[in-house]
């Protein structure tokens, strides 16, 4: 099992920035995908960036050129860099990790962290 920690939500203005971090622990040999999903009240979880043990990253075209996924190997972390913050990014941001045992997957969340774009 994976366990996923989040944090770095907040107040942003337009056009500020804001990192995230999703740290992991556990069967940390066994995930196999990790990404950022959010979602508005009345809307599905939808997609932000995600990085795969291929080293293949994958962005919606909402937030490409403004946010990039990272990572920190020795701290067992991922990070959502988001910059020039718009209001229509404000929702709950969710880290998401992967794990594969033989055919089956497995998904796990991370609590997740409010961001609010705000004048």
């Amino acid at each position: 099992q994976v366990q996923l920690v989040e944090s770095g939500g907040g107040l942003a203005q337009p056009g500020g920035s804001l990192r995230l971090s999703c740290a992991a622990s556990g069967s940390i040999g066994s995930i196999s995908g990790m990404g950022w999903h959010r979602q508005v009240p009345g809307k599905g979880r939808e997609l932000v960036a995600t990085f795969t043990s291929g080293d293949v990253t994958n962005y919606a075209d909402a937030v490409k050129g403004r946010f990039a996924i990272s990572r920190d190997n020795a701290k067992n972390t991922v990070y959502l860099q988001m910059n020039s913050l718009k209001p229509e990014d404000t929702a709950v941001y969710y880290c998401k990790a992967l794990q594969r045992r033989g055919s089956s997957t497995f998904q796990y969340w991370g609590q997740g962290t409010q961001v609010t774009v705000s004048s």
